[in-house]
């Protein structure tokens, strides 16, 4: 009878205590994914405007670090509530602005690529990256930040192209070439600080959420 007990007990406790880790889980994930969403709104005000209608922002970096420090899913998840905010009404675009308005914009592509930039970049150095040091490690998270960024120029010039009228070489030339210098400078600052932070967040168990 004792024994019968014990079988009948001991799933019960583990069951419960699956479900205690999953609840954890998901918690921490909504704290994590909250935490850079924060990030982008923090910095999305520092603009500079250009006349194509495109600013220059620091959005790409907390995009970038989302990705490369949470993965795939909660980096590209990150970005999205980042973007829902946005399209909501709360001011947390380039200048203070929000709404659909900013979603349908011309610079509208280029907020709907965030989270997969940030999914880019987070597949492919997680997959064949993080693990790595040295030069491996710098060239695999290098190859995800340009495809990643390559990814978001694709939707960015595809809607400018779509709400301007403008073509493809008129669109790179207002909201591609000029940008390029200032994404190098963030892809090297991302890459600077991405090492540091994983040190710090290492005792995060970031390997369940990927």
């Amino acid at each position: 009878m004792q024994e019968r007990t014990v079988r009948t007990f001991l799933p019960a406790v583990m069951k419960k205590g699956e479900e205690t880790n999953s609840m954890k889980i998901n918690t921490k994930s909504l704290v994590i994914c909250a935490m850079f969403a924060a990030l982008t709104c923090a910095v999305a005000p520092i603009s500079i405007p250009l006349p194509g209608g495109v600013p220059i922002t620091l959005q790409q970096v907390s995009v970038m670090l989302a990705g490369l420090l949470l993965g795939a899913k909660l980096g590209a998840l990150s970005q999205l509530v980042y973007v829902l905010l946005g399209a909501f009404g709360l001011p947390v675009f380039a200048g203070f602005h929000g709404g659909m308005g900013s979603i349908l914009g011309p610079s509208g592509g280029f907020l709907v690529g965030y989270p997969f930039l940030a999914a880019v970049c987070g597949l492919i150095y997680w997959k064949w990256g993080r693990q790595r040091s040295g030069a491996a490690k710098y060239g695999v998270m290098a190859l995800a930040m340009v495809l990643g960024n390559a990814l978001l120029y694709v939707f960015g010039l595809g809607w400018f192209m779509h709400v301007t009228g403008n073509t493809l070489g008129q669109a790179m030339v207002l909201c591609m070439l000029p940008f390029i210098p200032g994404d190098v400078l963030k892809m090297v600052a991302v890459g600077v600080i991405v090492p540091q932070l994983e040190r710090a967040l290492r005792s995060v168990n970031l390997e369940a959420f990927a």
